[in-house]
């Protein structure tokens, strides 16, 4: 009896194995060109094979990409603390679970039974004419409702929530890759705001000794009531800027904290930008078809174009039979001290068909359904490489002329200190009025101010490469799951 319930059980599981009904998936041809764009903006660095030779970005861990210490101490802190990847990490928790939900429909569900019923009959209905009480105990193991896949609808919904849980790994990937750089620009800005901050309160204090010595000699009447409201201008003009940036340092502290997490001591945080410092001089652009299809975001498109192409199968299958069984074996008796004696044993055996013949368009519906979403998944795929495609062309041409600009304000600035300093003392002669040295030093702050953008705008665009380009989230992740509190995972979901 036993032998013959296991036997079923067996044949049902074999019966089972068969492949699933999707279409088989091809992944899509690149939407995009098979190579970056081209042209006066895209300077190819000087030592073009020795770029090309480079480490791929995808292979650079963001512990090498950064240099500067304390941004390596601030962006491992983030990493541990900030909430967004926390959730992130929850996320996939919550796709590993659903998977694991769906891939136990894969066997059946035994379990172990045991039941006792006791009933009286009156007389007037008894089949002895008499009134008594019945007892029946019954104890046994069975599975209920188990369906032989032979269409491959379970093994498509499996496919399907496999697919799923690991787009939402791709997803944890991308916002990891996303604070990295994120924290990254926060603290270039703040080094940034800080050099601000001091060349305006630099300024003050010589705009403060300027208007001094023109005061003197206004009080001597060298000098007109206009030349000294002219110089009070910039005093004030500089204690405008030294009261705005001391509050956009507030707000990039803030910033800060937010990704962070937590709040950062004095010592974490940067005084300046420290150019060269904070990334590599060279990162490997790489060829679109190698870079794109290594990003985590596309990946993630990828998945869930993989994940509606496997529900196509689910659908397929619904148009054929579906073959359920149910199956139990104990023993049973009236007394329960006689349950488990020789003769009581019993089985049973419940095979069920369910052949759909009129559903009313449902099942075609659900296909059209399921092709439909397949089609949107590889347009939302597609678009995903076109998008990574764009942010890399744009940060490519702004690398390629940025040294250029940078050499050129290096270059106004130096101009523009020679150009007060002998407006100054042409003033100081005689010779020109307060005018020029007014014109002479908003030129050269505004310069001087500007420079500092620009070297925080190349600073970022490194950053904003390495994002764009793939970061190196496969080296620094160790493609290890997170648990909810941020931590890698040693847990991992066998498909």
């Amino acid at each position: 009896m036993k032998h013959l319930t296991l036997a079923s059980l067996a044949a049902a599981l074999l019966l089972a194995g068969c492949t699933s009904m999707a279409p088989t998936y091809e992944r899509p041809a690149l939407p995009t060109d098979a190579a970056w764009p081209t042209g006066p903006a895209y300077k190819t660095p000087a030592d073009a094979s020795a770029a090309t030779q480079a480490q791929p970005v995808a292979d650079i861990a963001w512990q090498d990409f950064i240099t500067d210490e304390k941004l390596k101490k601030v962006v491992g802190l983030a990493l541990e603390n900030n909430r967004d990847l926390r959730v992130a990490a929850l996320n996939i928790e919550r796709a590993r679970a659903q998977y694991q939900i769906q891939r136990a429909d894969s066997f059946p569900s035994i379990g172990i039974s045991g039941e006792g019923t006791s009933q009286r009959m009156p007389a007037d209905v008894s089949p002895t004419g008499q009134a008594g009480i019945s007892r029946q105990y019954s104890a046994g193991i069975g599975t209920s409702a188990y369906e032989l896949d032979l269409f491959g609808r379970v093994r498509s919904l499996n496919n399907e929530a496999l697919q799923r849980y690991l787009a939402t790994e791709e997803s944890r990937k991308t916002v990891q890759l996303s604070l990295v750089a994120e924290v990254a620009n926060a603290y270039l800005t703040l080094g940034a705001d800080q050099e601000r901050l001091r060349l305006a309160q630099q300024t003050l204090e010589s705009q403060k000794k300027s208007y001094e010595l023109t005061s003197r000699s206004h009080e001597l009447g060298v000098a007109s009531l206009l030349d000294l409201r002219q110089a009070q201008t910039l005093v004030e003009s500089a204690r405008v800027d030294v009261a705005r940036f001391t509050s956009q340092i507030a707000q990039d502290n803030n910033a800060l904290t937010l990704l962070v997490g937590g709040q950062l001591s004095s010592d974490m945080l940067p005084e300046a930008q420290n150019d060269g410092r904070v990334t590599l001089a060279e990162l490997n652009a790489g060829v679109p078809s190698e870079v794109l299809l290594r990003r985590p975001d596309v990946l993630q498109a990828e998945r869930l174009l993989q994940a509606a192409n496997a529900n196509i199968g689910a659908a397929r299958a619904a148009f054929f039979p579906r073959i359920s069984l149910t199956a139990s074996a104990g023993t049973t008796s009236n007394a329960l001290s006689n349950l488990f004696d020789g003769g009581t044993g019993f089985w049973t055996f419940i095979p069920q068909l369910n052949l759909p013949i009129f559903e009313g368009g449902r099942n075609r519906a659900n296909l059209k359904v399921s092709n439909v979403d397949r089609d949107i998944a590889q347009a939302q795929y597609e678009k995903a490489i076109q998008s990574a495609f764009s942010e890399v062309a744009n940060a490519l041409a702004q690398r390629g002329t940025l040294d250029d600009q940078l050499a050129a304000q290096t270059a106004l600035v130096q101009a523009s200190m020679d150009s007060h300093r002998l407006s100054d003392a042409r003033y100081r002669r005689g010779i020109d009025s307060y005018l020029n040295v007014l014109d002479a030093q908003r030129s050269l702050y505004s310069a001087q101010q500007d420079l500092i953008t620009l070297r925080l705008t190349k600073n970022s665009n490194h950053v904003t490469v390495y994002k764009v380009l793939g970061g190196g989230w496969n080296v620094s992740m160790k493609d290890t799951p997170l648990d909810s509190r941020g931590r890698e995972s040693n847990s991992r979901v066998q498909p």
